[in-house]
């Protein structure tokens, strides 16, 4: 577990997929950040990324972020101190993870630690919880039933909790799926002030 401290300093530069792709590089460069979060995923943004991982099975993540990460390779070299953490994952962030690793190896950072959350797609499991569970529609009572065959993505927000994990042991880089979106700053402050959830 690394070293708790006192006081962390956490910003944001992305809200949406489509974001202002240089806003996290003027971000880090106008004042020292420890950790930097970039948020890029709605329900639409899921059923999007969804489709495009239908076509190409190594799609399916935010391409805005290998755009972002390009730009912050010199301020990550240069401020030792820096983590980012994003949902750029999508729907598959084990090969955006891929792409980062890549990118980040061509750039001279072999060493920098990446960090994967998994286990918000609920899509190879959704069978199996029809059959406990009809999922309802909120508003009108149906059963999700009929409408499974339409279904391109089904997906549960998950926590903090794996965040501060991948912080804990050390990653510089974490990339997660869907998450709820305090999560992306929860889970800094879990690793850094050692709080219990």
């Amino acid at each position: 577990m690394p070293n708790l401290v006192n006081t962390i300093r956490v910003a944001n530069a992305a809200g949406f997929l489509g974001d202002d792709v240089h806003a996290p590089l003027r971000t880090v460069q106008a004042a020292e950040v420890d950790y930097l979060t970039l948020e890029y995923l709605a329900e639409l943004t899921m059923s999007i990324l969804a489709r495009l991982r239908e076509k190409d099975p190594a799609a399916g993540y935010a391409n805005d972020f290998l755009t972002v990460l390009k730009s912050l390779l010199p301020e990550l070299k240069q401020q030792p101190q820096l983590k980012i953490v994003t949902n750029a994952g999508g729907v598959n962030p084990r090969a955006c993870a891929a792409a980062a690793a890549r990118l980040l190896c061509q750039s001279g950072l072999p060493d920098c630690q990446l960090g994967v959350v998994t286990g918000d797609d609920l899509m190879p499991l959704l069978d199996e919880i029809l059959k406990v569970t009809p999922l309802n529609h909120f508003d009108t009572g149906e059963p999700l039933g009929p409408l499974r065959t339409q279904l391109v993505s089904a997906n549960a927000y998950l926590g903090a909790e794996p965040i501060a994990q991948a912080l804990q042991q050390s990653a510089r880089l974490v990339i997660t799926g869907r998450v709820a979106d305090a999560s992306l700053t929860l889970g800094p402050a879990l690793a850094s002030f050692g709080w219990s959830l």
